[in-house]
């Protein structure tokens, strides 16, 4: 009887790690990177027109898993536009729990993903990192900078802002990861939108 019991305690154990660890907006099933096309538009103070055509490829990659997450990257390659000057967008690294998606905003990437990989438990978030969740709403204020997290339907919504012009908004779709990111300095003076033009992964 007590054997039973021992293994039914580390089934729930081990299902409730499983659930803990499975993020719905942003997981991957193995390590192979996933590429996907975006499309949208940029604009600079050098460019004529007011918007011109941005096409790029965004390679989302687990990099690392414990029991309770793990640490994807998400690079965009292959950006093109008829911009004199291509546009580079740096890749960024996201921590992922059951409930939230943090931006790992670290000058050393690779040491913080070794720190972070060996952690039994995940870190905690500054409010300033947290780029999705799976329930309820988030709202926070840092100096001028608003940041509101909405969830709408199948989709969650970051959106950040300032007075001043400057935006930035990441969408994640459930079952799918990103499809859609976009960042702005000023009052247009340098930007872009891009959203995800395939509906899975590729390899």
């Amino acid at each position: 009887m007590k054997r039973r019991r021992l293994a039914i305690t580390t089934m729930a154990i081990l299902f409730s790690v499983s659930a803990y660890a499975a993020n719905p907006f942003l997981d991957a099933s193995d390590d192979k990177p996933g590429s996907t096309k975006f499309r949208g538009t940029e604009w600079r103070d050098e460019i004529q027109e007011e918007e011109i055509p941005l096409t790029a490829r965004v390679v989302t990659t687990r990099v690392a898993k414990m029991p309770w997450g793990a640490i994807f990257k998400i690079e965009f390659v292959d950006v093109k536009s008829r911009a004199p000057q291509p546009r580079k967008i740096e890749p960024e690294y996201f921590v992922v729990t059951h409930d939230r998606i943090a931006l790992l905003n670290e000058e050393n990437i690779p040491a913080a993903i070794q720190r972070i990989s060996a952690l039994d438990k995940p870190p905690e978030f500054e409010p300033d990192e947290i780029y999705g969740i799976t329930s309820g709403s988030f709202n926070h204020e840092d100096g001028l900078w608003k940041t509101i997290i909405r969830l709408k339907g199948d989709l969650c919504v970051y959106e950040a802002s300032h007075p001043s012009g400057h935006f930035r908004k990441v969408v994640w779709k459930k079952g799918v990861g990103l499809v859609e990111h976009a960042s702005g300095y000023g009052a247009r003076a340098d930007g872009y939108r891009l959203k995800r033009t395939t509906a899975r992964h590729a390899s």
